[in-house]
């Protein structure tokens, strides 16, 4: 089972890795404007839909990723505090009752609305350049896809949890310097 989980983590590392190149690319793109606006006073008509589109795409396919890590933001002022158990437990409801029916949704949703794009050649209306926005739309329903992926494997780490009392081990690739910060302090 653990190599189930790991399996569905990798793919969710892989899409979250690929799409975070778009923050190199938004910061080029931002920076770019920057310069050419406030030095050469020669703004673009590009750079404002390229980076609304980089930071839409990176917002969304980074969903899953975020989730396989364990690094959403949640108010954990009691939750940390709970045994793995009642955690597992309050995790496993929350992802049937909030979670899926929103994440169905989402797909359900995209799937058509990036249909319609699809099908009428959409392009940005909130530009002179009117850039085709189709491609972009198509990550809706696929980032769903992600998220429901890895929303199993969340649970089925739920239901492990709630039967050995401890949560399974989870892939990890960065570190929060919180707790780096606490082990040095620890070392003191």
């Amino acid at each position: 089972m653990q190599k189930f989980l790991f399996v569905i983590d990798e793919l969710s590392a892989l899409s979250g890795k690929l799409f975070a190149w778009c923050v190199v690319i938004l910061t080029g793109v931002v920076t770019y404007e920057v310069v050419v606006r406030y030095a050469f006073r020669r703004p673009t008509g590009w750079a404002y839909d390229t980076s609304y589109m980089l930071y839409g795409a990176l917002f969304l396919m980074a969903g899953a990723y975020t989730l396989s890590r364990n690094g959403h933001v949640r108010a954990d002022v009691i939750y940390r505090f709970l045994k793995p158990r009642t955690q597992a437990w309050i995790d496993l409801v929350l992802y049937i009752i909030a979670f899926f029916p929103a994440v169905i949704a989402l797909v359900y949703s995209g799937f058509f609305f990036a249909r319609m794009s699809w099908m009428m050649g959409e392009a940005s209306s909130f530009s002179p350049n009117g850039p085709i926005v189709y491609p972009f739309k198509a990550l809706i329903p696929i980032s769903g896809v992600f998220l429901f992926l890895q929303g199993i494997a969340e649970v089925i780490r739920c239901v492990d949890c709630i039967r050995t009392g401890r949560w399974p081990p989870r892939m990890h690739d960065v570190e929060e310097l919180e707790r780096q910060l606490i082990q040095e302090k620890g070392r003191a």
